[in-house]
């Protein structure tokens, strides 16, 4: 994650911010008491949680797919573009303590129902998740944002799950830029991301695009 998008000034971050944010007062107040986290900068950043928002909206998405959920900024983010009738947030991570303050802002906000917590290894709960009936292919939206070294895992799931025309977004895909180094100067996360950016690009399964949104994101739309 990162709170702010990578290679703007301050000043013309708040620009942005300025003329672009819209921020629901609850994710406003999730992010205040997330800035005082000491892993503060997981946390997505505002501009970003209005773009997956705007992102969902435009699939009309239902179910969407959270892999690495932290405080829960981003599915709060996704979760309020839901409709009240169906909309669901099945959010995969290994910390019942950061994802407290998840739960505690879904209620806030009103609509914890919309959130199926799994709390355990990711890609043990996406195999899970695989093995219930009828699940392949029911996602229309997916948030991959936890271990890097485990991103290619998460995405081949993440693919089987989110249905044709469904919307994959994968997080830090620039690694703070360090993704443009040599791989022998950078370490196994950062290569991880390296080997995955090229796979995606000449990934046929998908559409893709990458954007210079915070750390980065790829948008890759199943085909």
């Amino acid at each position: 994650m990162s709170n702010r998008s990578h290679g703007l000034s301050e000043a013309f971050h708040e620009y942005l911010l300025s003329v672009s944010l819209r921020e629901p007062p609850v994710l406003e107040r999730l992010r205040e008491e997330t800035r005082q986290h000491p892993r503060s900068e997981m946390q997505s950043a505002p501009e970003q949680g209005q773009f997956m928002r705007l992102l969902a909206t435009l699939i009309d998405a239902e179910r969407t797919l959270e892999i690495g959920v932290f405080t829960g900024y981003s599915a709060l983010s996704v979760a309020l573009a839901l409709p009240d009738e169906g909309g669901r947030v099945v959010g995969c991570d290994v910390s019942p303590d950061y994802t407290s303050v998840a739960e505690r802002f879904f209620e806030e906000a009103g609509i914890r129902s919309t959130l199926d917590l799994r709390i355990g290894p990711a890609r043990q709960t996406l195999d899970a998740l695989l093995g219930e009936e009828d699940a392949a292919e029911t996602f229309d939206f997916a948030f991959i944002d936890a271990d890097k070294e485990q991103y290619d895992a998460y995405y081949e799931r993440a693919l089987r799950l989110v249905r044709p025309g469904g919307l994959i977004v994968l997080d830090n895909v620039f690694r703070g830029g360090k993704v443009a180094e040599a791989p022998g100067d950078v370490d196994k996360s950062v290569r991880a991301i390296q080997r995955l950016n090229d796979k995606l690009h000449d990934d046929e399964r998908v559409d893709l695009s990458m954007i210079p949104v915070a750390d980065g994101l790829t948008l890759a739309r199943k085909r």
